[in-house]
């Protein structure tokens, strides 16, 4: 089983920048797609981008396409989220998720088809 903790949340301006990173522990990160999701108040809990064992094949919603870029470091056992050019929509609470698979080319846009997740962390940002 892996313990996931999401940190780098913060209070942004409209226009500005954040990199949230999504450790991974009790196992190693190299087994499992990572997702990066986020939840608003009173909305459904949402994909914002998810990335395959291996880095290459990558998925993002159209709302972040160009401006957030998802990545992971299997050797530090840590995924990324870099947010640029945040608009107030964006202020959510965003989750990393896991699951494990055996191919390395896959990935999932399903917030089910996921087995482990993080605590959250908040991200605000003013207008």
């Amino acid at each position: 089983q892996v313990q996931l903790v999401e940190s780098g949340g913060g209070l942004v301006q409209a226009g500005g920048s954040l990199r949230l990173s999504c450790a991974a522990s009790g196992r190693t990160l190299s087994r499992y797609v990572m997702g990066w999701f986020r939840q608003a108040p009173g909305k459904e809990r949402d994909l914002v981008a998810t990335i395959s064992r291996s880095g290459v094949y990558t998925y993002y919603v159209g709302s972040v396409k160009g401006r957030f870029t998802i990545s992971r470091d299997n050797a530090k056992n840590t995924a990324y989220l870099q947010m640029n050019s945040l608009k107030p929509e964006d202020t959510a609470v965003y989750y990393c998720a896991g699951r494990w698979d055996y191919s390395t080319s896959n990935y999932y846009t399903r917030g089910s088809e996921y087995e482990y997740w993080g605590q959250g962390t908040q991200v605000t940002v003013s207008s």
